[in-house]
Protein backbone atom coordinates (compact mmCIF):
# COMPACT_ATOMS: atom_id res chain seq x y z
CA UNK A 1 0.00 0.00 0.00
CA UNK A 2 0.95 3.24 -0.69
CA UNK A 3 0.56 6.39 1.30
CA UNK A 4 0.02 9.82 -0.62
CA UNK A 5 -1.40 12.90 1.79
CA UNK A 6 -3.85 11.06 3.80
CA UNK A 7 -5.35 8.78 0.38
CA UNK A 8 -4.37 5.24 1.33
CA UNK A 9 -4.94 3.25 -1.95
CA UNK A 10 -3.22 0.70 -4.50
CA UNK A 11 -1.73 2.31 -7.20
CA UNK A 12 -1.46 -0.04 -10.48
CA UNK A 13 1.90 -0.81 -11.20
CA UNK A 14 3.27 0.68 -14.53
CA UNK A 15 4.24 -2.93 -16.29
CA UNK A 16 5.60 -1.87 -19.74
CA UNK A 17 6.53 -5.17 -21.97
CA UNK A 18 10.15 -5.03 -23.23
CA UNK A 19 11.70 -7.13 -26.53
CA UNK A 20 15.22 -7.49 -27.85
CA UNK A 21 15.59 -7.92 -31.86
CA UNK A 22 18.54 -9.92 -33.07
CA UNK A 23 20.36 -6.88 -33.84
CA UNK A 24 20.36 -5.92 -29.82
CA UNK A 25 17.82 -3.06 -30.03
CA UNK A 26 15.23 -3.19 -27.26
CA UNK A 27 11.82 -2.06 -27.88
CA UNK A 28 9.79 -0.99 -24.59
CA UNK A 29 6.37 -0.37 -24.78
CA UNK A 30 3.84 1.12 -22.32
CA UNK A 31 0.04 0.90 -23.60
CA UNK A 32 -2.30 3.24 -22.27
CA UNK A 33 -5.58 1.96 -23.39
CA UNK A 34 -7.66 5.26 -22.47
CA UNK A 35 -5.35 7.41 -25.28
CA UNK A 36 -6.21 8.17 -28.71
CA UNK A 37 -2.62 9.44 -29.19
CA UNK A 38 0.55 8.00 -28.52
CA UNK A 39 4.56 8.80 -27.68
CA UNK A 40 7.04 7.39 -30.01
CA UNK A 41 10.98 7.88 -29.98
CA UNK A 42 14.38 6.24 -30.42
CA UNK A 43 16.49 7.11 -27.09
CA UNK A 44 20.52 6.75 -28.66
CA UNK A 45 22.68 5.65 -25.06
CA UNK A 46 25.04 8.76 -26.37
CA UNK A 47 25.25 12.12 -26.25
CA UNK A 48 27.78 14.93 -26.00
CA UNK A 49 29.97 13.14 -23.30
CA UNK A 50 30.80 10.61 -26.17
CA UNK A 51 32.85 13.44 -28.19
CA UNK A 52 36.33 14.27 -28.08
CA UNK A 53 37.75 17.84 -27.87
CA UNK A 54 38.02 18.21 -31.52
CA UNK A 55 34.51 16.93 -32.19
CA UNK A 56 32.48 18.81 -29.34
CA UNK A 57 29.40 19.70 -30.40
CA UNK A 58 29.05 17.20 -33.30
CA UNK A 59 26.28 14.83 -31.06
CA UNK A 60 23.92 18.00 -31.55
CA UNK A 61 24.82 18.83 -34.99
CA UNK A 62 23.90 15.22 -35.86
CA UNK A 63 20.49 15.74 -34.52
CA UNK A 64 20.02 18.94 -36.41
CA UNK A 65 20.86 17.26 -39.42
CA UNK A 66 18.91 14.07 -39.37
CA UNK A 67 16.09 16.21 -40.54
CA UNK A 68 17.70 17.62 -43.24
CA UNK A 69 16.72 15.12 -45.90
CA UNK A 70 17.11 11.31 -46.49
CA UNK A 71 17.20 9.06 -49.52
CA UNK A 72 13.41 9.24 -49.64
CA UNK A 73 12.27 12.67 -47.82
CA UNK A 74 13.75 16.08 -48.29
CA UNK A 75 13.51 17.92 -45.17
CA UNK A 76 10.33 19.87 -46.30
CA UNK A 77 8.69 16.68 -47.19
CA UNK A 78 9.90 15.49 -43.52
CA UNK A 79 7.83 18.59 -41.47
CA UNK A 80 5.10 18.69 -43.90
CA UNK A 81 4.42 14.67 -43.70
CA UNK A 82 4.72 14.21 -40.02
CA UNK A 83 2.21 17.72 -39.66
CA UNK A 84 -0.17 16.39 -42.30
CA UNK A 85 -1.59 14.38 -39.68
CA UNK A 86 -1.21 16.71 -37.08
CA UNK A 87 1.72 15.47 -35.48
CA UNK A 88 4.78 16.43 -33.54
CA UNK A 89 8.38 15.54 -34.19
CA UNK A 90 11.19 16.96 -32.33
CA UNK A 91 14.93 15.50 -31.07
CA UNK A 92 17.10 16.57 -28.15
CA UNK A 93 20.69 16.19 -27.03
CA UNK A 94 21.40 15.56 -23.56
CA UNK A 95 24.88 15.00 -22.45
CA UNK A 96 24.36 11.24 -22.42
CA UNK A 97 22.09 10.54 -24.63
CA UNK A 98 20.30 11.63 -27.56
CA UNK A 99 16.71 11.68 -28.16
CA UNK A 100 14.23 11.24 -31.51
CA UNK A 101 10.68 11.63 -30.76
CA UNK A 102 7.17 12.41 -31.88
CA UNK A 103 3.57 12.08 -31.29
CA UNK A 104 0.39 11.24 -33.19
CA UNK A 105 -2.92 9.61 -33.11
CA UNK A 106 -3.52 6.16 -33.21
CA UNK A 107 -3.37 5.31 -36.41
CA UNK A 108 -0.28 7.04 -37.45
CA UNK A 109 2.14 5.44 -35.40
CA UNK A 110 3.40 3.65 -37.95
CA UNK A 111 4.26 6.64 -39.96
CA UNK A 112 6.10 8.19 -36.71
CA UNK A 113 8.13 5.06 -36.72
CA UNK A 114 8.96 5.01 -40.38
CA UNK A 115 10.00 8.74 -40.12
CA UNK A 116 12.36 8.40 -36.80
CA UNK A 117 13.91 5.31 -38.29
CA UNK A 118 14.47 6.74 -41.60
CA UNK A 119 16.21 9.98 -40.44
CA UNK A 120 18.10 7.80 -38.29
CA UNK A 121 19.44 5.45 -40.85
CA UNK A 122 19.54 7.34 -44.19
CA UNK A 123 20.25 10.80 -43.81
CA UNK A 124 22.24 12.14 -46.48
CA UNK A 125 23.64 15.16 -44.75
CA UNK A 126 23.29 17.39 -47.83
CA UNK A 127 26.40 19.47 -48.10
CA UNK A 128 24.06 22.83 -49.51
CA UNK A 129 21.73 21.79 -46.15
CA UNK A 130 24.73 21.26 -43.92
CA UNK A 131 25.86 24.68 -44.85
CA UNK A 132 22.99 26.41 -43.89
CA UNK A 133 22.54 24.29 -40.54
CA UNK A 134 25.92 25.42 -39.60
CA UNK A 135 24.28 28.87 -39.53
CA UNK A 136 21.13 27.49 -37.92
CA UNK A 137 23.34 25.76 -34.98
CA UNK A 138 25.81 29.33 -34.57
CA UNK A 139 22.67 31.22 -34.14
CA UNK A 140 21.22 29.37 -31.65
CA UNK A 141 25.25 29.17 -29.52
CA UNK A 142 24.33 32.92 -29.79
CA UNK A 143 20.74 33.22 -28.75
CA UNK A 144 22.36 30.38 -25.60
CA UNK A 145 25.10 33.04 -24.98
CA UNK A 146 22.81 36.42 -24.60
CA UNK A 147 20.89 34.08 -22.15
CA UNK A 148 22.51 34.54 -18.78
CA UNK A 149 20.56 32.57 -16.66
CA UNK A 150 21.21 29.55 -19.73
CA UNK A 151 24.79 30.14 -20.58
CA UNK A 152 25.82 30.12 -17.14
CA UNK A 153 25.40 26.39 -15.92
CA UNK A 154 27.55 25.54 -19.29
CA UNK A 155 30.32 27.97 -17.32
CA UNK A 156 29.49 26.02 -14.14
CA UNK A 157 30.05 22.61 -15.98
CA UNK A 158 33.51 23.22 -17.26
CA UNK A 159 35.13 24.16 -14.04
CA UNK A 160 33.45 21.29 -12.41
CA UNK A 161 34.88 18.79 -15.22
CA UNK A 162 37.14 20.77 -16.97
CA UNK A 163 39.57 19.90 -20.13
CA UNK A 164 37.15 16.81 -20.59
CA UNK A 165 33.85 15.94 -22.08
CA UNK A 166 31.29 15.99 -19.64
CA UNK A 167 32.56 19.65 -18.95
CA UNK A 168 32.07 20.83 -22.56
CA UNK A 169 28.77 22.73 -23.99
CA UNK A 170 26.51 20.71 -26.10
CA UNK A 171 26.40 22.99 -28.19
CA UNK A 172 29.73 23.54 -29.32
CA UNK A 173 31.55 26.35 -30.06
CA UNK A 174 31.22 28.53 -33.47
CA UNK A 175 34.68 27.43 -34.23
CA UNK A 176 34.07 24.12 -34.24
CA UNK A 177 31.17 24.21 -35.55
CA UNK A 178 32.21 25.60 -38.69
CA UNK A 179 35.06 23.21 -39.18
CA UNK A 180 32.83 20.38 -39.06
CA UNK A 181 32.81 18.11 -42.01
CA UNK A 182 30.60 15.13 -43.16
CA UNK A 183 32.48 12.70 -42.44
CA UNK A 184 32.30 13.59 -39.05
CA UNK A 185 28.66 13.14 -38.65
CA UNK A 186 28.98 9.87 -40.92
CA UNK A 187 31.86 8.50 -38.21
CA UNK A 188 29.41 9.43 -35.04
CA UNK A 189 26.61 7.78 -36.69
CA UNK A 190 29.06 4.69 -37.49
CA UNK A 191 30.34 4.40 -33.92
CA UNK A 192 27.08 5.39 -31.53
CA UNK A 193 24.18 4.85 -32.92
CA UNK A 194 24.06 0.68 -33.31
CA UNK A 195 21.52 -1.14 -32.42
CA UNK A 196 22.12 -2.58 -28.74
CA UNK A 197 22.97 1.18 -27.70
CA UNK A 198 18.94 2.12 -28.48
CA UNK A 199 16.07 2.19 -27.94
CA UNK A 200 12.39 2.53 -29.17
CA UNK A 201 10.47 3.62 -26.76
CA UNK A 202 6.30 4.58 -27.15
CA UNK A 203 3.49 4.49 -24.62
CA UNK A 204 -0.04 5.79 -25.01
CA UNK A 205 -2.28 4.44 -27.93
CA UNK A 206 0.22 1.28 -28.68
CA UNK A 207 0.18 -2.51 -28.45
CA UNK A 208 4.04 -4.36 -27.64
CA UNK A 209 3.04 -6.59 -31.21
CA UNK A 210 2.82 -3.86 -33.13
CA UNK A 211 5.78 -2.47 -32.07
CA UNK A 212 8.18 -5.09 -32.38
CA UNK A 213 6.95 -5.84 -35.91
CA UNK A 214 7.32 -1.51 -36.63
CA UNK A 215 10.57 -2.27 -35.43
CA UNK A 216 11.91 -5.37 -37.37
CA UNK A 217 10.60 -3.69 -40.54
CA UNK A 218 12.08 -0.17 -40.07
CA UNK A 219 14.98 -0.57 -37.59
CA UNK A 220 16.18 -4.11 -38.00
CA UNK A 221 18.81 -3.06 -40.26
CA UNK A 222 21.06 -1.10 -37.65
CA UNK A 223 24.46 -2.65 -37.12
CA UNK A 224 25.12 -4.54 -34.46
CA UNK A 225 28.59 -3.90 -32.03
CA UNK A 226 29.33 -2.32 -29.10
CA UNK A 227 29.99 1.31 -28.58
CA UNK A 228 33.07 3.63 -27.45
CA UNK A 229 32.82 4.01 -24.02
CA UNK A 230 33.99 7.36 -22.31
CA UNK A 231 36.62 7.82 -19.98
CA UNK A 232 35.84 8.37 -16.27
CA UNK A 233 34.38 11.63 -15.37
CA UNK A 234 36.82 13.70 -12.84
CA UNK A 235 35.35 16.39 -10.67
CA UNK A 236 37.74 18.97 -9.70
CA UNK A 237 36.09 22.44 -9.15
CA UNK A 238 37.12 26.27 -9.57
CA UNK A 239 35.77 29.87 -10.81
CA UNK A 240 34.55 31.59 -13.53
CA UNK A 241 33.37 35.27 -13.31
CA UNK A 242 32.54 37.37 -16.49
CA UNK A 243 31.22 41.17 -15.69
CA UNK A 244 29.11 41.47 -18.75
CA UNK A 245 26.43 44.72 -19.68
CA UNK A 246 23.94 43.16 -17.27
CA UNK A 247 21.62 44.30 -14.90
CA UNK A 248 21.80 41.12 -12.09
CA UNK A 249 24.27 39.27 -10.95
CA UNK A 250 23.84 35.42 -11.78
CA UNK A 251 25.41 32.94 -9.61
CA UNK A 252 25.80 29.38 -9.84
CA UNK A 253 27.69 27.37 -7.26
CA UNK A 254 28.04 23.18 -6.96
CA UNK A 255 29.81 20.72 -5.61
CA UNK A 256 30.19 16.86 -6.03
CA UNK A 257 26.75 15.34 -6.47
CA UNK A 258 25.48 11.69 -6.21
CA UNK A 259 25.66 9.75 -9.28
CA UNK A 260 22.69 8.23 -10.94
CA UNK A 261 23.40 4.29 -9.81
CA UNK A 262 23.70 5.43 -6.01
CA UNK A 263 21.30 4.49 -3.65
CA UNK A 264 21.86 7.79 -2.15
CA UNK A 265 20.13 9.08 -5.16
CA UNK A 266 17.07 9.72 -3.25
CA UNK A 267 17.94 11.57 -0.37
CA UNK A 268 19.38 13.84 -2.54
CA UNK A 269 16.03 14.34 -4.15
CA UNK A 270 14.65 14.99 -0.91
CA UNK A 271 17.70 17.32 0.38
CA UNK A 272 17.64 19.52 -2.57
CA UNK A 273 13.86 20.07 -2.49
CA UNK A 274 13.72 20.74 1.47
CA UNK A 275 16.99 23.02 0.71
CA UNK A 276 15.37 24.71 -2.30
CA UNK A 277 13.43 23.15 -4.38
CA UNK A 278 9.35 24.98 -3.98
CA UNK A 279 8.28 28.33 -2.19
CA UNK A 280 8.26 26.59 1.38
CA UNK A 281 12.13 25.42 0.56
CA UNK A 282 14.35 26.99 2.89
CA UNK A 283 16.50 28.77 0.24
CA UNK A 284 13.07 30.83 -1.18
CA UNK A 285 11.36 31.36 2.30
CA UNK A 286 14.87 33.41 3.59
CA UNK A 287 16.26 34.43 0.68
CA UNK A 288 13.58 35.92 -1.25
CA UNK A 289 10.58 35.86 1.14
CA UNK A 290 12.09 37.06 4.35
CA UNK A 291 15.42 39.07 2.99
CA UNK A 292 14.02 40.01 -0.68
CA UNK A 293 17.68 39.16 -1.75
CA UNK A 294 16.01 37.86 -5.17
CA UNK A 295 13.66 36.92 -7.62
CA UNK A 296 14.33 33.20 -8.96
CA UNK A 297 16.53 31.06 -6.61
CA UNK A 298 16.77 27.07 -6.94
CA UNK A 299 18.89 23.76 -5.45
CA UNK A 300 19.29 21.85 -8.68
CA UNK A 301 21.20 18.34 -8.62
CA UNK A 302 22.75 16.67 -11.99
CA UNK A 303 23.31 12.42 -12.00
CA UNK A 304 25.67 11.14 -14.29
CA UNK A 305 26.43 7.12 -14.78
CA UNK A 306 29.31 7.91 -12.56
CA UNK A 307 29.40 11.13 -11.17
CA UNK A 308 27.36 14.10 -10.36
CA UNK A 309 27.00 17.92 -9.23
CA UNK A 310 24.20 19.40 -6.57
CA UNK A 311 24.51 22.95 -6.82
CA UNK A 312 22.30 25.85 -6.45
CA UNK A 313 21.40 28.96 -8.94
CA UNK A 314 19.94 32.43 -7.84
CA UNK A 315 19.92 35.90 -9.69
CA UNK A 316 20.70 38.81 -7.68
CA UNK A 317 21.64 42.39 -7.77
CA UNK A 318 25.25 43.13 -7.58
CA UNK A 319 25.03 44.39 -4.46
CA UNK A 320 23.04 41.75 -2.55
CA UNK A 321 25.66 39.07 -4.22
CA UNK A 322 27.76 38.61 -1.03
CA UNK A 323 24.80 38.77 1.10
CA UNK A 324 22.85 36.11 -0.75
CA UNK A 325 26.19 33.91 -1.38
CA UNK A 326 25.88 33.83 3.22
CA UNK A 327 22.53 32.64 3.07
CA UNK A 328 22.99 30.10 0.66
CA UNK A 329 26.00 28.79 2.85
CA UNK A 330 24.30 29.17 5.86
CA UNK A 331 21.47 27.27 5.12
CA UNK A 332 23.49 24.78 3.45
CA UNK A 333 25.34 24.07 6.70
CA UNK A 334 22.14 24.34 9.06
CA UNK A 335 20.57 21.25 6.60
CA UNK A 336 23.83 19.22 8.10
CA UNK A 337 22.93 19.80 11.61
CA UNK A 338 18.47 20.23 11.57
CA UNK A 339 16.00 18.88 9.99
CA UNK A 340 12.50 19.43 11.00
CA UNK A 341 10.23 16.52 9.88
CA UNK A 342 7.59 18.98 8.42
CA UNK A 343 9.36 20.13 5.74
CA UNK A 344 10.68 16.37 5.11
CA UNK A 345 6.54 15.21 4.84
CA UNK A 346 6.28 18.59 2.37
CA UNK A 347 9.32 17.56 0.22
CA UNK A 348 8.34 13.94 0.24
CA UNK A 349 4.86 14.87 -1.03
CA UNK A 350 6.62 17.07 -4.02
CA UNK A 351 8.78 14.70 -5.38
CA UNK A 352 6.09 11.70 -5.14
CA UNK A 353 3.53 13.62 -6.80
CA UNK A 354 5.53 15.07 -9.69
CA UNK A 355 6.79 11.48 -9.56
CA UNK A 356 2.52 10.37 -10.17
CA UNK A 357 1.25 12.66 -11.99
CA UNK A 358 4.08 12.38 -15.14
CA UNK A 359 2.84 9.25 -15.08
CA UNK A 360 -0.62 10.87 -16.72
CA UNK A 361 1.76 12.12 -19.77
CA UNK A 362 2.61 9.62 -22.59
CA UNK A 363 6.00 11.64 -22.83
CA UNK A 364 6.84 11.86 -19.66
CA UNK A 365 6.55 8.06 -19.69
CA UNK A 366 8.50 7.46 -22.61
CA UNK A 367 11.28 9.90 -20.91
CA UNK A 368 11.52 8.07 -17.79
CA UNK A 369 11.64 4.81 -19.24
CA UNK A 370 14.07 5.48 -21.25
CA UNK A 371 16.29 7.53 -19.01
CA UNK A 372 15.96 4.43 -16.25
CA UNK A 373 16.55 1.53 -18.79
CA UNK A 374 20.26 3.45 -20.84
CA UNK A 375 21.25 4.16 -16.78
CA UNK A 376 20.19 0.95 -15.27
CA UNK A 377 19.05 -1.78 -17.80
CA UNK A 378 15.65 -2.36 -15.62
CA UNK A 379 12.85 -0.54 -15.42
CA UNK A 380 11.53 0.52 -11.90
CA UNK A 381 7.82 0.46 -10.81
CA UNK A 382 6.07 3.49 -8.79
CA UNK A 383 5.88 1.57 -6.14
CA UNK A 384 9.74 0.54 -6.02
CA UNK A 385 10.66 4.29 -6.51
CA UNK A 386 8.03 5.59 -4.03
CA UNK A 387 9.61 3.41 -1.91
CA UNK A 388 12.47 4.92 -2.09
CA UNK A 389 11.24 8.05 -1.01
CA UNK A 390 9.71 7.22 1.62
CA UNK A 391 12.72 5.52 3.04
CA UNK A 392 14.67 8.48 3.52
CA UNK A 393 14.28 10.26 7.31
CA UNK A 394 16.19 13.10 9.03
CA UNK A 395 19.27 11.37 9.10
CA UNK A 396 19.45 10.05 5.58
CA UNK A 397 18.72 13.96 4.56
CA UNK A 398 21.63 15.38 7.29
CA UNK A 399 24.19 13.20 6.35
CA UNK A 400 23.75 13.91 2.51
CA UNK A 401 23.49 17.97 3.23
CA UNK A 402 26.72 16.82 5.69
CA UNK A 403 28.15 15.09 2.24
CA UNK A 404 27.57 17.50 -0.23
CA UNK A 405 29.63 20.34 1.61
CA UNK A 406 32.53 17.96 2.67
CA UNK A 407 32.93 16.78 -1.11
CA UNK A 408 35.22 18.74 -2.63
CA UNK A 409 36.18 21.95 -4.03
CA UNK A 410 33.71 24.45 -4.96
CA UNK A 411 32.54 25.42 -8.37
CA UNK A 412 31.52 28.45 -8.81
CA UNK A 413 29.81 30.89 -11.72
CA UNK A 414 29.35 34.40 -11.77
CA UNK A 415 27.93 36.67 -14.81
CA UNK A 416 27.28 40.10 -14.64
CA UNK A 417 28.00 42.82 -11.89
CA UNK A 418 30.19 40.84 -9.36
CA UNK A 419 33.02 43.89 -8.21
CA UNK A 420 31.38 43.31 -4.50
CA UNK A 421 31.27 39.53 -4.41
CA UNK A 422 34.06 38.33 -2.22
CA UNK A 423 37.39 36.07 -3.60
CA UNK A 424 36.80 32.70 -4.56
CA UNK A 425 38.95 31.44 -1.35
CA UNK A 426 36.74 33.63 1.21
CA UNK A 427 33.53 32.25 -0.86
CA UNK A 428 34.44 28.88 -0.52
CA UNK A 429 35.59 29.13 2.99
CA UNK A 430 32.00 30.32 3.82
CA UNK A 431 30.94 26.69 2.67
CA UNK A 432 33.68 25.30 4.95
Amino acid sequence: MLYVRGLTREVPPVSPLISTLENGLTVITDPMPHLETASVGVWVGAGARNETEATNGIAHMLEHMAFKGTARRTARGIAEEIERVGGFINAYTGREQTAYYARVLRDDVPLAVDIIADILQNSTFDSEEFAREKGVVIQEIGQAEDTPDDVIFDHLQLQAFPAQSLGRPILGSEERVRGFTREDLIGQVSAYYRAPAMLLVSAGAVQHEDMVRLARQHLGGLKAGATPTPGPASYAGGEYREQGDLEQAHLALAFRGVHAREDELYAMQVYSTVLGGGMSSRLFQEAREKRGLCYSIHAFGASYTDTGLFGVYAGTSGADAQELVHVIAGEMKALAGDVDEDELVRAKAQIRSGLLMGLEQASARCEQIAGQYLTFGRLFTPRELIARIDAVDTGAVKRMAARILASGPLSLAVLGPSAQLASYDKIAARFS
